[in-house]
């Protein structure tokens, strides 16, 4: 069919259908971007019709090349060419009207379309005739068929009005229910399908975060004025009636008792449904590790009390990871570790992990504890050998015992330390973002440092406090993080007979923008220990600032209270902040300027004993499925004798 280009007309084809006119073959110069039409020629072979196929009348219109790409049959089979002239025809006869729904969904309804195959026009009333075969057949095994897909596409139409209706009255939404920034289509925007799409799809999301699982959103045929190259849109709502969640099940357990996966829901009967809770079940119930995928399929009608049931599928991960690994560096040496987990040890997705590290040490020569440096010596080889085990959902609640487990040689430009620890805990998870943490600990060690030698007992009992609502662990854009803790020792040996460490950090992310291009990031630290003195207190127990994921462009553990000979011994209190713009300038590379500050103190307290040292630098993200690699260049600012000038640091995920 024709549109009518002098008058408005009602198309009744569904919505952005068109039709097209036949078109001439002009003088206009093949459109070929990257390659993308004629440049991945086939070979010629006997048995086979090749073609060489173009496109013509799309100068910079790359948008548009790419939407006829994406629909055309000749395109995506060029590379597999027919066995005769007949069956290219027919390709090309399918193409003519996906080629012209497609320009249609750009915006273009006066578009013209039609395909010249071995000099002999297609159109839509005007089929191949058969000298079209013949000559095509003629050039099988001899040459590439030359093809054509000419178009006009004419002048890009706009949206001229643009209404939104409740279906159930034919009005418009009130305002507090449908806010006008929902649907972004403006008069004046160019009338594209996509755009449509996109504008149904908000409003079913909007819907349904307010508790309308089954709202629709249809559309009345558009109305398009050719001779103002105008359309006007009207899309119809039936928001459906409001629910909560009901039932929950669980399906898909194998090994892996479902009681566990239960506790790891949230989600009660009668909540609110929306988005976002179901989200919250797949991501709370993604936590436990023996589970690999997460399914959360929602009913297809409510139950009698009017709310939504809920199907959580789960699969199981294999139940045993080993892995390993092999780094150096500058300072610490060469290094070598080994782990293996258990997943679902007795059904309950309880996890055990065994941690083997294993380094020696090359840092400066007559570091306390260690030897010279004169060949290879065995007081230089440090590393740590740790057992962890989780038991989730004790007695299908929403408590998880934890105990830790691990003998350690710690070596450092500082100290060494000899250490054996132990702790078991109960976790209480009040929600997927905030849980507490209760336990008892107990240490003995030996710690070495420019203060002397300490022997030592450690008793304690740790509590803690985690509130997570961020998006994402290793590129958080949005939400907040917050960790704190306060331990309680009894000292036993060396140590002092009582004192108390505490710390707590909190993080904030923020988004600029819709899509999370440009992220506002800031962190701030804090940590005290009260009772004893630094000389009392063992050195891997003490605060210091300065790394990685501390003061960057400051070495590791440099910033602290030092002796008058300038070794740092560490600190009895800790600040430490950062701020940091993380800019995304492509879907994979960005940038993040920052600025870190911080320092220990001698005292509990941050008491301004020492000045608060800052730096300054520029990082580079590459980011993938896994998370972004972090490259951070630092450089500390008002630099001192025997300060590095810079610093750089490489990870997976961002600083904090």
């Amino acid at each position: 069919m024709v549109a009518d280009g002098t008058k408005r007309s009602r198309i009744g084809m569904g919505f952005l259908v068109g039709a097209a006119l036949v078109a001439q073959p002009t003088a206009a110069r093949a459109f070929n971007p990257f390659g993308l039409f004629g440049e991945d020629k086939p070979a010629v072979t006997a048995n086979a019709v090749a073609y060489d196929l173009q496109v013509q009348g799309l100068d910079g219109k790359s948008d548009v090349l790419t939407a006829v790409r994406d629909v055309s049959i000749l395109y995506r089979l060029r590379q597999e060419p027919p066995q005769t002239g007949d069956e290219l025809v027919r390709r090309a006869e399918a193409d003519i009207p996906r080629i012209v729904d497609a320009l249609w969904g750009s915006g273009h309804y006066a578009a013209r379309v039609s395909i010249v195959v071995g000099g002999q026009v297609i159109a839509l009333d005007r089929p191949a005739s058969g000298p079209v075969r013949a000559t095509v057949d003629s050039l099988r095994g001899r040459a590439l068929v030359p093809v054509a897909v000419m178009i006009e596409p004419g002048p890009l139409y706009r949206f001229d009005r643009v209404a939104v209706l409740d279906q159930r009255s034919d009005l418009p939404f009130d305002p507090a229910e449908l806010p006008p920034r929902v649907v972004t289509i403006a008069p004046g925007d160019p009338a594209r399908t996509a755009d449509v799409l996109q504008a149904a799809a908000a409003l079913s999301d909007h819907f349904r975060d307010r508790s309308h699982p089954f709202v629709k959103v249809g559309r009345r045929s558009p109305v398009i004025d050719h001779t103002a190259r105008t359309v006007d849109l009207t899309l119809l709502v039936d928001p459906g009636a409001r629910a909560g969640i009901g039932g929950i099940g669980v399906s898909g357990t194998k090994q892996v008792d479902p009681a566990v996966v239960r506790s790891f829901i949230y989600a009660e009967r009668g909540d609110p449904y929306s988005r976002r809770a179901m989200a919250d079940i797949r991501r709370s119930v993604a936590r436990i590790e023996a589970i690999g995928g997460v399914r959360v399929r929602e009913g297809t009608a409510l139950d009698a009390n009017g709310q939504l049931p809920v199907e959580v599928e789960v699969t199981e991960r294999p139940l045993r990871v080993i892995g390993g690994s092999v780094r150096y560096s500058t300072i610490d040496g060469p290094a070598l570790k080994a782990y293996w987990a258990h997943r679902n040890l007795f059904g309950g997705a309880e996890r055990l992990r065994i941690d083997g590290d294993l380094f020696y040490f090359t840092g400066p020569q007559n570091w306390p504890g260690g030897s010279n440096r004169r060949g290879f010596n065995t007081d230089d080889i440090g590393g740590r050998l740790s057992a962890s085990f989780l038991k989730p959902a004790l007695w299908g609640t929403r408590n998880d015992l934890l105990v830790d487990a691990f003998v350690q040689r710690e070596l450092t430009e500082l100290y060494t330390s000899n250490v054996v620890n132990g702790t078991a805990a109960i976790r209480h998870r009040f929600t997927d973002s905030f849980n507490v943490r209760a336990g008892i600990e107990g240490e003995i060690g030996r710690s070495t440092d420019v203060l002397g030698r300490f022997d030592y007992g450690l008793l304690g009992l740790p509590l803690a406090a985690s509130y997570d609502t961020t998006d994402k662990p290793l590129d958080p854009t949005r939400g907040v993080r917050v960790t704190a803790s306060v331990t309680p020792y009894l000292g036993f040996g060396d140590a002092p007979d009582a004192f108390v460490i505490s710390r707590i950090q909190a993080s904030t992310y923020y988004a600029l923008d819709d899509a999370a291009r440009t992220i506002l990031a800031g962190r701030v630290a804090f940590g005290s220990i009260l009772g004893g003195s630094i000389g009392a207190i063992p050195a891997s127990r003490r605060f210091y600032a300065g790394g990685g994921g501390s003061v960057r462009g400051f070495e590791y553990k440099s910033l602290g209270p030092r002796t008058l000979g300038g070794i740092v011994t560490g600190g009895m209190s800790l600040f430490e902040a950062s701020v940091e713009a993380r800019v995304k300038l492509t879907d994979t590379i960005g940038i993040v300027p920052f600025f870190d500050m911080g320092q220990a103190y001698a005292g509990s307290v941050p008491d301004g004993s020492a000045p608060l040292r800052y730096a300054a630098g520029l990082g580079l993200r590459y980011y993938t499925a896994v998370g972004p690699i972090r490259f951070d260049v630092a450089v500390p600012l008002a630099r001192r004798q025997g300060e590095r000038p810079y610093a750089f640091y490489v990870s997976i995920g961002q600083a904090f």
